[in-house]
């Protein structure tokens, strides 16, 4: 994540690939929808559409919300299907505004965003990867094209919780497809990804999520190796020591902007004492690294579960640790996040 102090950017106009629509939605044929999984105890499950109220919105933004006996999640579908708000036991886990017009003014340090075709921050420019050049144009005061294309264009809600966006064939110049499905059970949220290149040309691939937790916060990241800091994007990876040895509990270091990888499982707990909430995180992919930011002047913490380190793309061509993926035509890379929640003694 990059450093905490930010620039106002009209997303419609500085978004990558603004004027080409890339995250334009394509409705398609197939609405088969994924086998469901099965529980022991299904929870009741609402799922529902709604309008928000909020002004300088030309059709009034919807919100899908779902809810289980302990969690309760609100999507918007129309900007980026992110998470919106989340909640455990009736308290806030996520930094959400109170407008939800917000994350369109400031898309980058709220709620929970999906981040593809890449993560974190890659070079802007034209750039040659993969046999094809890139010209990825920057949507980030320091000069970088942060966090892919999907953040804040509208996703198609297919089903009850699941999204669907489609892009490329612009600046970056392979047609991809990206797909959300929200699962929850009884004390937990599922969140299942997948980045599917619908070119016919080998595609670099990157999935993540971006989001922040609200502090006061404790965190745990269980690895044995860090890349630090996120915008010196070093080659290679070191032992973890001092501020970034977070194999156990405690308040993150005010500052810290890191990617952590040889991960433990499961790599983050999280802890709100004063909300008497713990959270376990997992995830699983054929890659991952945990990215983590802990800007003093935001009062949140985003703990980033990733398919890849900052700079995939030079990581990628360079033949660097832990970079994209270069996805087959008509394949897909997956990414699943999982958020367990239990009650504590609040302090």
């Amino acid at each position: 994540m990059a450093g905490a102090s930010r620039e106002a950017l009209p997303w419609c106009d500085r978004a990558p690939g603004a004027g080409t629509d890339p995250g334009r939605v394509r409705p398609g044929d197939d609405r088969r929808s994924r086998r469901k999984r099965r529980s022991r105890t299904r929870p009741f499950i609402e799922a529902y559409t709604r309008r928000s109220t909020v002004s300088g919105v030309p059709n009034p933004m919807k919100q899908v919300s779902l809810k289980s006996a302990a969690v309760e999640v609100d999507i918007l579908p129309e900007v980026g299907a992110r998470l919106h708000r989340l909640r455990a036991f009736g308290r806030d886990i996520l930094r959400a505004p109170a407008n939800p017009e917000e994350h369109i003014r400031d898309p980058f340090f709220w709620g929970g965003y999906t981040m593809a075709p890449w993560c974190g921050r890659v070079d802007a420019g034209p750039v040659k990867v993969a046999n094809r050049q890139l010209a990825l144009r920057s949507n980030f005061r320091d000069g970088s094209a942060i966090h892919g294309q999907v953040y804040a264009v509208p996703w198609e809600v297919l089903d009850e919780g699941r999204f669907r966006v489609r892009g490329g064939g612009d600046a970056w110049p392979w047609p991809y497809e990206v797909t959300l499905q929200v699962g929850l059970e009884d004390t937990s949220v599922r969140l299942d990804y997948a980045l599917t290149n619908s070119s016919d040309e080998p595609m670099p691939a990157g999935l993540g999520i971006h989001p922040w937790f609200l502090r006061p916060l404790r965190v745990a990241i269980r690895a044995t190796g860090v890349y630090s800091p996120n915008w010196a994007t070093p080659v290679r990876a070191v032992q973890v020591a001092g501020p970034f040895d977070l194999r156990e509990v405690r308040e993150m270091p005010p500052d810290l902007d890191a990617t952590w990888t040889e991960l433990a499982d499961p790599p983050v707990e999280l802890e709100w004492p004063a909300a008497g909430v713990r959270s376990t995180m997992r995830a699983a992919a054929e890659s991952l690294v945990i990215v983590a930011a802990s800007p003093g002047d935001v009062d949140a913490v985003a703990i980033e579960p990733q398919t890849h380190a900052p700079q995939g793309l030079r990581r990628l061509a360079d033949g660097e640790p832990d970079a994209m993926t270069l996805l087959d035509p008509g394949t897909s890379f997956r990414l699943s996040v999982e958020l367990s929640f239990e009650r504590t003694a609040a302090s």
